[in-house]
């Protein structure tokens, strides 16, 4: 069948109306092939986590139609814009969607304002979704409308390219590594605002990342690929708590639970962060009572009791039940999942501890954890 390229609208078929991103893809070069079927949530963040050359950016540049070897079918919120069976193909220009690069590319002879304002005319006034306003108060750029590219930080150069992303009133967002081309210091300057996006805007987004603590501090879903292939995808908690993955076994292993502030401690300066598999302590936080935080506890940071310690300057020691039990990368050690209330944690644990200890599928045991990573 001929292609039907749609330069009019955006393929939106009465029979695609379910919500969602659903993407079946195929491509193949002489050195790299990639073949994906994913179906992900129409709002959030997912992240498209994998090693260098597992696809990621192939996969993204596939979604906004800059592959053109790409085959299959592509729809984004009931709005088809690929299905090779038919013919139907949109453009990169008529799918409604922002792209945001490793590298800003601002128009180096353009103030912030006039860069800002080439995103927003290419929207019919009665199509936008987000103000100039917004998108300068959501990135904290209102005060650099007047400056030139070149004296912008790397940081602010970023925040200004997705604020002109945004102001293309996407329905869905494609941000490929964007703080890979920072420093450390400009990647915590810059996290906080894309938690804000995240936060305040119901705008999917695919957000590419080789680096786990974006991934943890950002995404709702994860889609794990190697090889042009994916190796898993689902809710995030759920999938970083497998065992069957490599980030299993990687020294970052760990899981993301999120909690609420449940109470302050003045006297000893801790907050207490209250969750379904209990409740844990960190330091003092300013967030009200009720305020929603993310935290992470490394599979390294967990010890296992058969019986509740006492006299112990480890404060936080949650009641668990063994749900598997693996080998890790080395001899010594073993991965253990455990389920607290409905809370996957991992322990990673020696195996003569294991052994002597008595460590068994749907045993019920201790957690003793070190430390609780607060994310963001």
């Amino acid at each position: 069948m001929a292609r039907q390229v749609l330069d009019g609208g955006s393929g939106r078929d009465a029979g695609e109306a379910a919500a969602g991103i659903r993407a079946r893809l195929r491509v193949a070069y002489p050195d790299f092939a990639l073949d994906v079927e994913l179906d992900l949530p129409g709002r959030g963040v997912t992240a498209l986590f994998g090693h260098s050359g597992s696809g990621k950016t192939t996969l993204l540049r596939c979604v906004a139609g800059l592959e053109p070897a790409a085959r299959g079918l592509l729809t984004v919120n009931g709005e088809c814009w690929q299905d090779s069976a038919r013919g139907l193909f949109v453009p990169t220009h008529r799918r409604a969607l922002g792209y945001v690069f490793q590298e800003a590319s601002l128009f180096p002879h353009l103030s912030v304002r006039r860069n800002l304002e080439f995103g927003l005319k290419r929207i019919p006034p009665a199509a936008r979704r987000v103000s100039m306003a917004q998108a300068g108060a959501l990135l904290g750029i209102d005060h650099l409308l007047e400056r030139m590219p070149e004296h912008l930080s790397g940081g602010e150069r970023q925040r200004v390219g997705m604020a002109r992303a945004l102001l293309t009133s996407p329905r869905l967002l494609l941000m490929d590594e964007p703080l890979a081309a920072l420093d450390a210091r400009r990647k915590q300057e810059i996290l906080p605002y894309l938690e804000r996006l995240h936060d305040e805007l119901d705008i999917p987004v695919l957000y590419v990342s080789h680096a786990v603590e974006e991934v943890v501090r950002l995404a709702d879903h994860v889609v794990m690929l190697g090889e042009g292939r994916v190796m898993a995808a689902g809710e995030l908690r759920a999938t970083l708590a497998r065992l069957d993955l490599p980030t299993a076994f990687s020294e970052d292993a760990g899981v993301v639970v999120e909690g609420r502030v449940g109470a302050h401690d003045e006297h000893y300066h801790l907050t207490r962060l209250d969750f379904a598999g209990g409740e844990v302590f960190v330091a003092r936080q300013t967030a009200p009572l009720g305020k929603a935080l993310r935290f992470r506890i490394h599979a390294r940071d967990v010890s296992l009791a058969d019986h509740r310690v006492e006299g112990t300057s480890i404060v936080n020691l949650l009641p668990v039940t063994v749900a598997e039990i693996v080998g890790a990368d080395t001899p010594a050690h073993v991965l253990v999942r455990l389920d607290a209330g409905g809370t996957p944690l991992l322990a990673r644990i020696t195996r003569r501890s294991c052994e002597q200890l008595g460590v068994s599928r749907g045993r019920r045991m201790w957690a003793q954890i070190k430390s609780v990573a607060l994310l963001g």
